[in-house]
């Protein structure tokens, strides 16, 4: 799993389905990237902006939150993912996650939402977690994890997909447009893969399909 902020949440939530699971924690800070060659399987959390280098749109800068990129992180990640693909390891990715595997994938992203048009998805000015629905895709993999076709979900996030990556297709989108979930196009031959925007981590609702089913097709790709 990777390293990042708020980093026992997502571990604490992949621990909670099987006490006998070991989490293993990589991150450029830990100076262990060989750890991975471990790994059954990659979760990418979330975190920082990725750099809008990574998808060569330099002139989005003034649209980013000032100093929340760690480029460090994303040649790490980079790295790792170079090495997960290769090995075809079954990969969650959260948010940043989803982010960061579009844009390698040669995806692009919006840098902030509200900017292009769209309602905002990030905390409420209060500090509280924001919701809202998603619809998700009859026809896509997700669909047959969660076994419904819309919900709700929190929106901690400012920034989302836009060009979708080669390979990937969006499974699930809000109301105002903006992409919730990816997942292989086409499903053949591949590996487990599951990109969300929202953090099952941190639902109210560990119940949730969204939060519950999602973990579980995780482990048992793995399984």
């Amino acid at each position: 799993m990777t390293d990042g902020r708020m980093y026992d949440l997502y571990a604490n939530w992949i621990k909670g389905a099987d006490d006998g699971i070991e989490i293993i924690r990589v991150g450029y800070a830990l100076d262990n990237f060989s750890e991975v060659e471990k790994c059954q399987a990659l979760v990418f959390t979330g975190g920082e902006d990725v750099h809008p280098r990574r998808y060569g749109r330099l002139d989005y800068l003034p649209y980013c939150v000032p100093g929340d990129f760690d480029e460090q992180r994303d040649a790490f990640e980079w790295k790792l993912l170079e090495d997960v693909v290769q090995r075809k390891l079954p990969i969650l990715g959260v948010c940043r996650g989803l982010q960061l595997i579009n844009v390698f994938h040669g995806g692009t992203l919006i840098p902030d939402i509200p900017s292009w048009g769209k309602f905002h998805h990030a905390k409420l000015p209060d500090g509280n977690v924001r919701e809202h629905h998603i619809y998700v895709d009859p026809q896509s993999e997700l669909a047959g994890l969660v076994q419904c076709t819309e919900g709700t979900v929190n929106s901690l996030h400012h920034q989302s997909a836009d060009k979708i990556g080669k390979d990937l297709v969006a499974s699930a989108i809000s109301k105002d447009g903006v992409v919730e979930a990816l997942e292989w196009k086409d499903k053949q031959d591949k590996p487990f893969l599951c990109l969300v925007q929202w953090h099952p981590e941190r639902m109210a609702d560990t119940e949730s399909p969204f939060v519950r089913n999602i973990r579980e097709a995780f482990l048992d790709s793995v399984k």
